[in-house]
């Protein structure tokens, strides 16, 4: 089931193609996310959801295939692109030997945040990291490494959150701060595309979930129009995991 869209899409992708090698990744994707939306995407392992993001990201560049981001296109304005978007990658990305403040501030200072000491200390309060801001990175768990780098991806109020299983190997604390953080992000009128394989959080983390198999988008539907029951055999039939 195709999901109608309304207003300027947030993204808007369209014949997306990306291989390596003898291996094609993307083939023939089209996508669009809304503002406010929060979009969940299911699909076995090799189906290119990650693969989705870096391009979205600016982290990986296309063979073919057009899509902009915020109004930007990726091709000709990567770097406004990549302005209005926040990004946090399976591993966190940070700077093992640096502070938590230290990751932060080296942010802050290349998105040329002018208030970006304040910027900090709300992100950091948010995310329930305010008390370690100087620890070393090394020393945080991964639970709190994974806040971390959720705080240095919304200094920059980004219109766009891309998180790659952003869910995995947290606990429940950690997990109702992801929850709250992504109803702030639609509250605002952000959006947020994440990756996860756990189609029950999909569903209450969600408001709509895309299913991708074979670098294709094979399913895309509301959450207040599937069950957990429902959701797993589609998940099933269209994409042969379990």
């Amino acid at each position: 089931m195709t999901v109608p869209g309304s207003g300027q899409a947030v993204v808007s992708a369209a014949g997306l193609q990306k291989s390596f090698g003898r291996v094609h990744v993307l083939n023939d994707l089209d996508l669009e996310i809304q503002p406010g939306e929060s979009v969940g995407m299911l699909g076995p392992n090799g189906a290119g959801k990650t693969t989705l993001l870096r391009v979205l990201a600016t982290l990986s560049k296309l063979d073919s295939g057009s899509v902009a981001v915020n109004g930007h296109d990726l091709i000709r304005a990567p770097e406004e692109a990549r302005r209005t978007t926040g990004v946090v990658m399976h591993a966190p990305m940070l700077y093992q030997d640096l502070t938590a403040r230290e990751n932060l501030e080296f942010h802050a200072g290349m998105y040329r945040i002018a208030d970006g000491a304040r910027r900090i200390r709300d992100a950091a309060g948010v995310l329930g990291v305010a008390d370690r801001l100087d620890d070393r990175v090394r020393n945080l768990s991964h639970g709190l490494q994974k806040r971390v780098a959720l705080a240095r991806a919304l200094l920059h109020r980004p219109r766009l959150l891309l998180l790659d299983e952003p869910d995995a190997g947290l606990d429940q604390s950690s997990l109702a701060v992801l929850v709250s953080v992504l109803a702030a992000q639609r509250a605002d009128g952000g959006s947020t595309l994440l990756v996860t394989h756990n189609l029950e959080r999909s569903i209450e983390m969600c408001d709509r979930i895309l299913m991708l198999a074979g670098g294709r988008v094979v399913a895309d539907a509301r959450t207040v129009d599937v069950d957990l029951p429902g959701l797993r055999a589609s998940y099933t039939r269209l994409t042969g995991g379990a």
